[in-house]
């Protein structure tokens, strides 16, 4: 009984280190794909006149253009998609 007891805390302390809310950039990707590409391509995110300067400017954005598409993602979902475009083209810290 022990054994499983310290197996299950060493489990739970693993996860703590985890970040909490770190986003999937293979979802966000999938989400983009099925989603963003209605309206963007990716000439649109390597110009160098981006209209989005910030991080917090991109999340925005990515919120807006779900709200106005009504495609009701969940919160973690527009981080997913910020977080790819972000990785991917604007290069935020």
């Amino acid at each position: 009984m022990k054994t499983r007891l310290k197996i299950a805390l060493a489990l739970v302390s693993c996860l703590a280190v985890l970040p909490a809310g770190a986003a999937d950039i293979a979802h966000g990707q999938q989400l983009y794909k099925a989603n963003c590409l209605r309206c963007h391509n990716d000439s649109e995110f390597t110009r160098k006149d981006h209209k989005v300067t910030t991080a917090d400017a991109l999340h925005r954005r990515v919120q807006l253009c779900e709200m106005q598409l009504g495609l009701k993602w969940f919160d973690e979902d527009i981080d997913d998609v910020a977080a790819y475009l972000n990785q991917n083209f604007y290069h935020f810290k």
